[in-house]
C-alpha cells in the first residue's frame, strides 16, 4: 500500500449524536477470517483502565500502551542485518563503520535518540510518530491519490442481486448497519489474540473526506446526526438523498427506488467530469478546487454535500467481466465517475458486479476490510434487516447537485482527464487467482501462511529478475495508541540463500527445504518485532526527523544503501476475505510492483500492479510457477506420511 503522507492540521472529531436514530445492536460474528476482530475476552495484564463512559469500540483506546521507541542498539543491529543481503563485503564493511560511528557513546545517534525519547515521553504526545508519518506518508504527498495511495476491494458476485440498483441498495443497507454500530459505539473493537486494537481511525470512516491544500492536505469528518445523506454519481452527475427519515432507516426497497430514479434522471447524457479533478496532482487539485468554487455561488455548498455524505456510491455504466477487468475498474475506473477524496466509495457496475475504493490517508486497510467483509458476508448470509418490501409513498426525489461550470473549469477538467488517461495508460494490473492450494495445505506444511506467501513472492521476483531487492510488508501496530503500520523487511540473508537454491537444480530437496525453514523463521522473527513497534524504518525516520535544520546528516543517513534499502521494489500486504475476488493498489517506486495478496482456505490471490515496462504480466506468471514449485517440493519433504492402520 501507499508509503506516503499525514498532517499535523487539527481535525474535528466525529460527533457522537446518532444514537437516537436506531437502536443499538451487537455485532455478529462473520467470516472466520475476521473472527478475531469480533472476539472479546478478558483485558490482558498491562493495559490501563478502559473508559467505561464510552461504548465498546472506543473504550480501550486510551488504555492501550503508547508506541515504544526501540533502543538505538537493537535498531542499528537490525538495520545491519536487513541490508547485509543487499551488499557485497566492501559495501557492508563501509555501512558497518557508518553505523558504529552513529551509535557510539556520546555520538549523534545518542543525542537524536534522547530527543526522540523526549518527544515520546511528553504527556501531550499520544503517538510520537503520528504527526510526522501522516504528513510524510499521506497528506504531504503531492502525486495523485488514485493508484498511488488509494486501494480497492473487488467483491464476489451476488447471485441473488443481478440488477445493479438492487445490489447497490443492499450494499447501502448493510454499510449503514455497520455505520450505526460505529456511531453508537456498540461495535466491538478488533482484537489481536486477546488484546484490543486502536479504534481511533474509525472516526474517519463515514461522513469523511480528504481536502486538497498546500503544502499538505487535511481530513474533515462531519456530524453523522446532521448528515445522513448518501451521495450517488452516475454519468458524472452527482445526486444526494437522505437515508434516514423521521428517525428511521429507509428500507432496501425504498433505496432501490431512489437509485432507479437517479439512473432515470441521469439518462444517457454525461456531465463535465467534476470527479476527474480529484484524480490529479494534489497541488493542481488545490488550485482547481478554488477555480471551481469561484465559478458558481453554490459550488462550495454543493461540494460540501459530497464531502459530508455518509459515503459515495458510484453507479458505473461499464460491465467488466474478468478479474483483471473488475479489479482495474475498482482501482481507478474511467477516472471520471468518482470523487477520489471521499473516504469510502462503493462501486456497482451495469452488470451487477461490485467493489469498493478506499482513500488511505486516515485509515489503513484493516478497518475497511472489516467493513467490506461485514457488507458482503451479512448479505450473503441474509443477516441484514431490509425492512418492508412495500415502497414508501412519500419518498422525496433525489436532488441533483447542479454545479456551475465556466471556461476555466472546463479547461481544468480536460487537463485532469488527459493526465489521468496518460497515467493509467502506462500501467498494467493482473490478478493471479491461484487455485492449486491455499491456507489449508500451507498449515499442513506447518508453516506460517503469511511468511509462506511472502516466500512465494520472493521466489517469483528472483525467477524474473535474477536478484532479490528490498521488499516492504505492512505490519500492523494498532496494539498501541493511534498506531498504524511498521515495515517488515522481507529480504534476508536466509531468503536470498533459499531462492538461489530453489533455482539451482543441483541442490537436493532436503537442503532446499532446510533453507526455506530458515528463511521462514527469519521472516516470522522480523514480523514479530515489527508488530511490537520494533522494526527499523519508523525508528530511523524518527531519528532523522529529530535532526535540527542547521545540523548535518550523519554519514549513515547519506549512504546510498540507506535509501536503496527502503526503495521498495516490492510493496506487499495481506488482507484476506472469502467474499472478496480481488484487492490491491499501485507500485510505490517506478521500477517496482504493488503486490496485494489474499490467503484463503483453498486458493491464493495475488494482485500485481506496475508500469507496463516492468512487465507485471510476467511477475503474475512467475507467482503461479513459484507456488506450484513450492507445492511440488514441500509435498515431498514437509507432509507427514499417513499413519498406517493396524
Amino acid at each position: 500500500m501507499s508509503l506516503r503522507a499525514l498532517s499535523s492540521v487539527s481535525r474535528p472529531f466525529l460527533l457522537n449524536s446518532f444514537k437516537t436514530a436506531l437502536k443499538p445492536q451487537q455485532p455478529k460474528i462473520l467470516s472466520s477470517m475476521l473472527y478475531r476482530n469480533y472476539t472479546s475476552g478478558a483485558v490482558p495484564a498491562g493495559l490501563g483502565q478502559p473508559d467505561m463512559t464510552k461504548g465498546p469500540l472506543y473504550r480501550y483506546d486510551t488504555a492501550l500502551p503508547k508506541l515504544p521507541v526501540p533502543t538505538l542498539a537493537e535498531t542499528c543491529a537490525r538495520y545491519l542485518k536487513s541490508v547485509r543481503p543487499l551488499l557485497d563485503d566492501k559495501e557492508f564493511a563501509e555501512t558497518t563503520a557508518a553505523v558504529q560511528e552513529f551509535q557510539k557513546p556520546g555520538g549523534v545517534g545518542e543525542e537524536l535518540q534522547q530527543r526522540l525519547l523526549a518527544k515520546a515521553n511528553d504527556p501531550k504526545t499520544v503517538n510520537w510518530l503520528e504527526d510526522w508519518w501522516n504528513d510524510l506518508a499521506y497528506f504531504g504527498y503531492r502525486d495523485p491519490v488514485v493508484i498511488y495511495v488509494s486501494y480497492f476491494y473487488a467483491y464476489r458476485d451476488d447471485r441473488l442481486r443481478k440488477k445493479p440498483t438492487q445490489r447497490a441498495a443492499a450494499i447501502i443497507q448493510a454499510a449503514m448497519d455497520f455505520r450505526r454500530q460505529v456511531v453508537d459505539e456498540s461495535l466491538a473493537p478488533e482484537m489481536a489474540k486477546k488484546s484490543p486494537l486502536d479504534s481511533s481511525t474509525y472516526k474517519y470512516m463515514f461522513n469523511a473526506c480528504r481536502y486538497p491544500a498546500k503544502p499538505s492536505d487535511f481530513e474533515l469528518a462531519f456530524d453523522p446526526a446532521q448528515n445522513n445523506h448518501v451521495a450517488v454519481v452516475r454519468h458524472n452527475q452527482f445526486y444526494v438523498f437522505d437515508l434516514i427519515k423521521d428517525g428511521k432507516m429507509l428500507s432496501t426497497a425504498d433505496i432501490e427506488v431512489q437509485l432507479d430514479a437517479i439512473v432515470k434522471l441521469a439518462g444517457d447524457r454525461k456531465d463535465p467530469a467534476l470527479g476527474a479533478l480529484t484524480s490529479d496532482n494534489r497541488d493542481i487539485w488545490t488550485e482547481t478546487r478554488k477555480t471551481l468554487i469561484n465559478a458558481g455561488s453554490q459550488n462550495e455548498e454543493l461540494l460540501r454535500k459530497i464531502e459530508s455524505s455518509v459515503f459515495l456510491l458510484c453507479l458505473d455504466d461499464s460491465s467488466p467481466v474478468t478479474r483483471d477487468e473488475v479489479s482495474r475498474a475498482c482501482w481507478h475506473g474511467d477516472g471520471r465517475n468518482r470523487f477520489f477524496d471521499k473516504s469510502l466509495q462503493f462501486i456497482v457496475f451495469e452488470n451487477g458486479k461490485a467493489g469498493f475504493m478506499g482513500e488511505h490517508s486516515t485509515m489503513d486497510g484493516t478497518p475497511t476490510c472489516r467493513l467490506n467483509d461485514y457488507v458482503c458476508t451479512t448479505l450473503a448470509q441474509n443477516k441484514i434487516d431490509h425492512g418492508s418490501a412495500t415502497v414508501s409513498s412519500a419518498l422525496e426525489t433525489p436532488k441533483k447537485l447542479n454545479f456551475a461550470f465556466n471556461t476555466a473549469v472546463h479547461k481544468a477538467i480536460e487537463t485532469s482527464e488527459k493526465n489521468f488517461d496518460e497515467l493509467i495508460g502506462k500501467h498494467g494490473l493482473y490478478v493471479q487467482n491461484y487455485e492449486g492450494y491455499g491456507k489449508g495445505l500451507i498449515k499442513k506444511f506447518k508453516c506460517s501462511p503469511d511468511a509462506y506467501v511472502q516466500m512465494v513472492i520472493q521466489l517469483a521476483y528472483f525467477k524474473m529478475h535474477g536478484v532479490s531487492n528490498p521488499t516492504y510488508e505492512s505490519a500492523q501496530v494498532r496494539k498501541f495508541q493511534h498506531g498504524r503500520t511498521e515495515t517488515c523487511r522481507t529480504v534476508s540473508t536466509e531468503s536470498v540463500a533459499w531462492v538461489k537454491a530453489m533455482e539451482d537444480h543441483n541442490v537436493p530437496a532436503g537442503e532446499k527445504t532446510a533453507l526455506f525453514k530458515k528463511a521462514l523463521d527469519s521472516h516470522v522473527s522480523y514480523m514479530a518485532n515489527a508488530l511490537e513497534g520494533k522494526g527499523v524504518d519508523r525508528h530511523l525516520l524518527g531519528l532523522r526527523l529529530s535532526l535540527k535544520s542547521n545540523e548535518n546528516k550523519p554519514a549513515m543517513f547519506t549512504q546510498e544503501v540507506f535509501s536503496r534499502s527502503c526503495h521498495w521494489n516490492l510493496s506487499t500486504s495481506q488482507l484476506s476475505g472469502e467474499q472478496f475476488d480481488g484487492y490491491g493498489w499501485g507500485e510505490v517506486v517506478p521500477d517496482g510492483y504493488g503486490v496485494a495478496y489474499m490467503i484463503n482456505e483453498n486458493n491464493l490471490s495475488f494482485n500485481v500492479a506496475a508500469l507496463n515496462e516492468m512487465r507485471p504480466d510476467r511477475l503474475h506468471h512467475y507467482l503461479k510457477e513459484s507456488a506450484s514449485d513450492m507445492r511440488q517440493l514441500f509435498e515431498q519433504t514437509l507432509l507427514e506420511a499417513p499413519k498406517s492402520k493396524l
